[in-house]
């Protein structure tokens, strides 16, 4: 485990320079809401969703029913059971701590551990776990500094999801240069865009996630050969 820390914090820069400052801004943004730094800290804990707990202080806001809540947030992150399909047989071998790396899946932490090259002497299982702490850390450190400071100085958050966009631009190119193979992200750029075309900001996610499943599925083979290559 020790061995595996320093790789594993060196892949997560990106991520740790992201979820600080958007987490930061969670926190401004619940503490706005009326809820001080313990809330803050217990939700990037226990739920961990990203934009479902940004979706989160609205809802709180509205005093919205768990019923609405619950339906709100399977609709928004409802694309992590497409991530999650590709590392069941990963996660398995994992033993006890499947449980939480399933937990732990982000849209960042995914990404992280699909480009992943674990070095020589590292434990791939140890380094994967890692990753998905120290991803966890960043926003619940970046969450409860954003709650305190909110409380003391005001902020204005407009414009400031936008970090998302930049952090998932950052981890596209670096997946990008460490991949011979450009078929997948050629395939998922141009879901996305047809699907954005066709249906909107608003609905676009869903349907763009079944078609590249469904093209990665019907090319495996051909992508397969090329990866190997």
């Amino acid at each position: 485990m020790k061995k595996a820390f320093r790789p594993a914090f060196t892949v997560t820069i990106p991520v740790l320079c992201g979820y600080l400052f958007i987490g930061f801004a969670f926190g401004v943004m619940l503490r706005d809401a009326g809820f001080i730094a313990p809330w803050a800290f217990l939700s990037s804990l226990t739920i961990y969703a990203g934009s479902g707990q940004y979706l989160l202080v609205s809802l709180l806001a509205a005093n919205a029913s768990l019923v609405t809540v619950a339906v709100m947030t399977l609709l928004l992150n409802c694309r992590h059971i497409f991530y999650g399909l590709s590392f069941l047989e990963t996660f398995h071998q994992m033993g006890r701590a499947k449980w939480y790396m399933i937990f732990s899946l982000t849209d960042e932490t995914y990404s992280l551990l699909c480009s992943l090259k674990t070095p020589d002497g590292v434990d791939p299982a140890a380094m994967r776990f890692l990753i998905s702490v120290l991803d966890q850390s960043y926003w619940i450190i970046g969450s409860v500094i954003g709650a305190i400071v909110g409380g003391v100085l005001p902020f204005d958050t407009t414009g400031i999801d936008f970090a998302m966009t930049a952090l998932f631009t950052v981890i596209f190119v670096e997946q990008w240069k460490s991949s011979k193979c450009h078929i997948p992200a050629f395939l998922g750029l141009g879901a996305a865009a047809v699907s954005l075309a066709l249906l909107g900001p608003d609905n676009f996610i869903l349907p763009a996630m079944l078609a590249i499943c469904v093209m990665l599925v019907a090319l495996r083979g051909k992508l397969a050969g090329e990866v190997s290559e």
